[in-house]
């Protein structure tokens, strides 16, 4: 007989009710094989006593088996199993029946070795540096929740919870446009703007649409890992010009377009990522003549527009197209907060229209809810004064940071004091290697992490970003005094 009352366990602390923890108990059986079609189950009222259970639990327990059609009821005989089911491969039956843990698929598929992110699991007492994000501590969460309250509160808010559009929402395009044309000098409407959930949703709709195998894109012997990994993943041929302090060279673009069709040109104008320069002015007019010229793409990734502590903000390219040449990206997750996934894709209206066609496939549409109170957050100013309270925290923030390590540590970084953004282009003395940096960094609480991403293009500049933004004064001199250690084993073991 099966061993009913050792197989089946049963959990009145747990929130599923008894009759699903017995159902889910005899499918799991079943399909190990351990109760084959055709057995015979004990009547209700005996399982009920062997399990000191109401006999009700079982009979619906039995019904709900019957529903789902793993067991068949034969009048006057009793239930048994399906015996139409198929024979199950038997396996072993774990201690738990509610936790599976499968490590490998059965089935085939490809994989994306590029796209790989490694998990890091965060440790207490160790630091991690980062390549130039926000503060959280500092974002306006509880701004933004009574704005979203407020929203969720009011009488029209079932019209938003339905299905809306692969646009994004209305009044959030419709805001930012505003916004934009007053900020950063742009001419559009909210036709010219597709929501996204970030900057990098937007690199992806822009490669998928410009870029087919060899199709050719231009960018910075130093770039963005993550948008060289895009728009490799399309098979596309990267072409990679020289980035000097004027950011990219736009002379060899030229000389690159009188012999070969080019598709687009990625750049980070503001500030150029990795190594934090900007695009100067005459540059940009020069890409602009020859995307006119030439027919190509230029996708203007302007992630950091608003950190400048130097001088105003240079207007971006996406402020002199009026040939439809630029895809303008950017997001308020650099600005406010990671979590808030809230980014945007600017172009003419023929492309919006189909980056919204064709972000459908994967992302049926944005958080509505979420778009909403960032057109408020945006249209009553709380960005902008968001926007200046942080500036001066981060300047402060940086000036402590170059100074640092401009006291402690000149003898193995060269940099220069970025005029914006919220990290430094820190290049290693050649003498030393970042491997052995990273490693040795380790036994004094700091993780450099995937140093390699800096140099993509293999060419041995021996530079990373570190980021200084998302770390307090004490933390600031935390950091630096780990990094210190860690360089001075590196010298000593040398």
């Amino acid at each position: 007989m099966f061993p009913y009352k050792t197989s089946l366990q049963l959990n009145k602390a747990l929130k599923e009710p008894l009759y699903l923890q017995l159902a889910n108990q005899f499918i799991l059986l079943i399909r190990n094989g351990k109760l084959v079609p055709g057995t015979k189950l004990l009547g209700s009222r005996t399982l009920a006593d062997l399990l000191k259970i109401h006999r009700k639990t079982v009979v619906a327990c039995y019904e709900e088996l019957l529903l789902q059609g793993w067991v068949e009821s034969i009048p006057k005989k009793g239930t048994f199993v399906n015996t139409k089911l198929p024979l199950t491969q038997k396996t072993a039956i774990t201690d738990s029946f509610y936790i599976s843990e499968k490590e490998y698929s059965g089935f085939s598929f490809y994989r994306n070795d590029g796209l790989l992110e490694k998990k890091i699991e965060k440790r207490e007492g160790v630091m991690y540096i980062n390549d130039g994000v926000s503060d959280t501590r500092l974002a306006p969460a509880e701004e933004i929740a009574r704005i979203y309250r407020r929203i969720a509160s009011r009488k029209s808010i079932p019209t938003f919870l339905d299905y809306g559009t692969t646009y994004g929402n209305q009044k959030l395009r419709e805001v930012l446009a505003t916004y934009l044309n007053e900020t950063r000098g742009l001419q559009v409407s909210k036709e010219h703007i597709l929501i996204t959930r970030g900057s990098q949703m937007g690199i992806w709709l822009s490669s998928q649409l410009l870029l087919n195998k060899d199709d050719i894109i231009v960018v910075g012997e130093t770039n963005y890992a993550s948008a060289d990994i895009t728009f490799l993943q399309r098979k596309a041929r990267i072409k990679r010009v020289l980035v000097d302090d004027n950011g990219l060279v736009v002379k060899e673009i030229e000389k690159l377009c009188k012999k070969r069709a080019i598709k687009a040109v990625y750049v980070t104008s503001h500030h150029h990522h990795p190594t934090t320069v900007t695009l100067s002015a005459e540059r940009r007019i020069h890409l602009l003549n020859l995307a006119k010229k030439y027919n190509f793409a230029i996708i203007e990734d302007d992630y950091d527009y608003d950190f400048n502590y130097n001088h105003a903000p240079i207007l971006p390219l996406a402020s002199h197209d009026t040939h439809g040449n630029v895809i303008y990206i950017g997001s308020v997750c650099k600005t406010v907060a990671p979590a808030f996934r809230v980014g945007y894709l600017i172009a003419s209206k023929d492309f919006v229209n189909e980056a919204a066609k064709l972000r459908g496939y994967v992302d049926r549409q944005g958080d509505a809810l979420l778009e909403l109170a960032f057109a408020e957050f945006i249209k009553s100013g709380d960005l902008d004064s968001h926007i200046r309270k942080v500036m001066k925290v981060y300047l402060e923030r940086r000036d402590i940071f170059c100074k640092l390590l401009k006291e402690n540590l000149a003898d193995y970084f060269k940099f220069e004091i970025p005029k914006g953004g919220m990290a430094v282009w820190l290049r290693l003395n050649k003498q030393y290697a970042w491997s052995l940096v990273a490693e040795e960094a380790v036994k004094h609480g700091l993780v450099i992490g995937e140093w390699q991403r800096y140099d993509l293009a293999n060419k041995k500049h021996n530079g990373i970003r570190i980021g200084f933004a998302s770390y307090t004064k004490d933390e600031i001199v935390l950091l630096i005094q780990r990094l210190i250690a860690t360089c001075k084993s590196i010298k000593k073991a040398l």
